[in-house]
This record gives C-alpha cells, sequence and structure tokens, in this order.
C-alpha cells in the first residue's frame, strides 16, 4: 500500500468509503451487513489500508456502528474520518461529535468533517465548535466534504488554522475537481479525498449493457444514452487493464491516486472487490495511458 502524507498525517492512498455499510438503498441486504461489511474493513487493515469514512447519515449511524465494531482491538492501525450532517444548530456540534465517537467505539476522532456546506449557517458560525474539538484533543483534523474551494478557503479562514481535507465526487467522469481543488492541495499541504471514484461503478465496465438494479439505475450516469456516450472511455479502461494484467476499476482508481495529493475512497460491496481496490495503489499508469484516459475524459 502507499501514503499520502501531508498535513501531517500518513494516510493510504486507497481508502474504504462506507456508505454502502447500513444503507437499504444498496440493496446488499442484511448479511451484507452484519458480517460481510466488517470482514471488508477488517480485511482493509490487513492490507495497510488506515482511512475508513464513514458520516452520521449513513444508515442513520448504522455504519459507524458496523466500523466501530470491525476495528476494536486494531485502533492503532485507524485513520477514523466520518462526517457531520449539516443540518441542526452549531452548537449541538460537539455532542454530536461524541455521538460519532460512541458509535464508532472511539476516544478521538481524526478527521471531522463537513459534510455539505450549510445552507443556513456561514463558516464562522460552525468552524469554531471545530476548533474547539480540536484544541480539546478530541479531533485531530478538520475536513469538509462537497465544498468549492471558495467555500473551504472560507472554513480555513473561520477555523484559523488548515481545514485538511476536502471530499468529493471526483473520477474520470467527475473531473471538476482537476480544476481548481486539486492543484490548490498540491500546492498548500492539503489532501482531496476522492469519493464515487469509480463513478458508481460505471467505470468497472459492468453496466455497458444494462444499468445496476439499485437506485443508481436512475442516475443519469446511467442511462442509456450516458453509457454510450462512455463507451469509448470504458473500451479504452478495459484495453490498458489488459496490458496491465489489471482490471477496468483498478485502472480507473491508478489514474485518479498517481496525483499528488489525492486519495480514493472507494465503496466495496465483497471482500474480493476490496482486495481488487487495494491492488490499484500499486498499478503505475505510463503518460501515455493518462493522457489517453485525459482525452477521453475531458
Amino acid at each position: 500500500m502507499r501514503y499520502v502524507e501531508a498535513g501531517g498525517v500518513r494516510v493510504s492512498v486507497i481508502g474504504l468509503g462506507t456508505w454502502q455499510f447500513g444503507s437499504t438503498e444498496w440493496g446488499y441486504g442484511s448479511t451484507y451487513a452484519t458480517g460481510v461489511a466488517g470482514d471488508i474493513v477488517r480485511r482493509a487493515l490487513d492490507l495497510g489500508i488506515n482511512l475508513i469514512d464513514t458520516a452520521e447519515i449513513y444508515g442513520l449511524g448504522r455504519s459507524e456502528r458496523i466500523v466501530g465494531e470491525a476495528i476494536g482491538g486494531r485502533r492503532s492501525d485507524v485513520f477514523v474520518a466520518t462526517k457531520l450532517f449539516p443540518v441542526g444548530l452549531p452548537f449541538m456540534v460537539r455532542w454530536r461529535a461524541r455521538a460519532s465517537a460512541r458509535r464508532l467505539r472511539v476516544d478521538h476522532i481524526e478527521l471531522y468533517q463537513q459534510h455539505w456546506a450549510s445552507p443556513l449557517f456561514p463558516p464562522r458560525a460552525t468552524m469554531p465548535r471545530f476548533r474547539g474539538l480540536i484544541d480539546d484533543g478530541f479531533v485531530s483534523h478538520a475536513g469538509v466534504s462537497n465544498h468549492s474551494l471558495r467555500q473551504w478557503q472560507d472554513c480555513e479562514d473561520a477555523l484559523g488554522g488548515p481545514v485538511l481535507s476536502n471530499q468529493v465526487r471526483f473520477s474520470l467522469v467527475s473531473r471538476e475537481p482537476d480544476r481548481e481543488l486539486v492543484p490548490w492541495a498540491q500546492h498548500n499541504g492539503r489532501i482531496v479525498i476522492a469519493y464515487s471514484p469509480l463513478g458508481q461503478g460505471l467505470l468497472s465496465g459492468r453496466y455497458e449493457v444494462s444499468p445496476p438494479s439499485n437506485f443508481r439505475r436512475f442516475r443519469s450516469d446511467f442511462s442509456a444514452e450516458a453509457r454510450a456516450r462512455r463507451a469509448p472511455l470504458v473500451a479504452a479502461l478495459r484495453d490498458i487493464a489488459g496490458r496491465h494484467r489489471a482490471k477496468p476499476g483498478q485502472v480507473a482508481l491508478a489514474w485518479l491516486v498517481n496525483k499528488p495529493n489525492v486519495v480514493a475512497i472507494p465503496g466495496a460491496s465483497s471482500v474480493e472487490q476490496l482486495e481488487e481496490n487495494a491492488a490499484a495503489a500499486d498499478l503505475s499508469l505510463s503518460d501515455d495511458d493518462v493522457q489517453r484516459l485525459d482525452s477521453l475524459s475531458a
């Protein structure tokens, strides 16, 4: 496993996203939540993945509970990241952080992130609460998610210090972070955390003929027209993967995490998929590979 070192932290370039844990919309069933999900977390730690990302909103706290149970006894191996959903008053930040910690069974949180920019309260109302958690030693680093560069910078100003990371939708089919967020993070020692790094499976090559059976089938990215439009990109991923003895999804992940200061947090429906994702950390693409993918995804 490779790691990114920035802002005083060391995190695996491939992390684990846990939106699926305990969330019924994915359709994975109770067996997944009660057994497979925990196995995925433990195997991730075995492989050197230390960034485990969750949120209070995932499964209404169930994801945090699953993660908390799975990391028991291996606390030193984990860089725990969770998120505050921006609904509620700013004074609630402290007790909601502590509620997340209780569900995670930890006494501190490495990365506490604001999940979205609040539609009601500016950063100067919320970030000082994050600062208090950091000053108390309960939170190591503040982060944000789904923030523009200007919103990220405003949060830094309100915090009075670095906001370590910005977790955003980023993949070969969601290139927006490449324009401003990634260059700024690289220049300032921050981290961009890419969620949905496989376009929720679109880049895996599994849905060329038909869309997924769960909620994703209703997303515009999985319409017949969108899948046809992305067919040349998926074909290129398949071709490059063949030359590297890899899989298309691994190539898509490698394209991301070969960028300095970028890490990815793909989810996994099985231990096998988790292992495939982790292996992408060691896949090196040629400049020609990258240029080809860039041209087809622009």
